[in-house]
């Protein structure tokens, strides 16, 4: 699967999984695109594992349905456009997220509003 295929598949299959409550299909998203190494920035805050951080977004899980406003994917790249839905009483978040996928590397720059 080329590269552009390989992002659109695991753009949409990530949600998918995520709303459905699939934390193993989730997880197994990302270590398929990225066999060769996977690196996660939260844009402004301080770097950290992205295992781990993927670990901590799915504590979030239960609380949160993701709305796909867009996804475009040109090449080896990627913006999304994301709503994250809270189904308690506590304020959603929206989200940039722009990937890159080179070599079995996937790099993911998430940019998080909290309006």
């Amino acid at each position: 699967m080329n590269n552009t295929k390989s992002l659109e598949f695991f753009l949409h299959r990530q949600v998918e999984c995520w709303n459905n409550s699939d934390k193993a299909g989730f997880l197994q998203c990302y270590k398929d695109i990225a066999p060769n190494g996977l690196s996660i920035e939260y844009v402004g805050q301080p770097s950290q594992d992205p295992w781990l951080m993927l670990e901590g977004m799915w504590r979030e899980q239960p609380n949160v349905r993701i709305d796909v406003v867009a996804c475009v994917v040109c090449g080896n790249e990627s913006a999304s456009h994301h709503n994250n839905v809270r189904n308690n009483d506590n304020p959603g978040t929206r989200t940039l997220e722009f990937y890159t996928l080179k070599d079995g590397k996937l790099s993911a720059r998430i940019f998080i509003s909290n309006n």
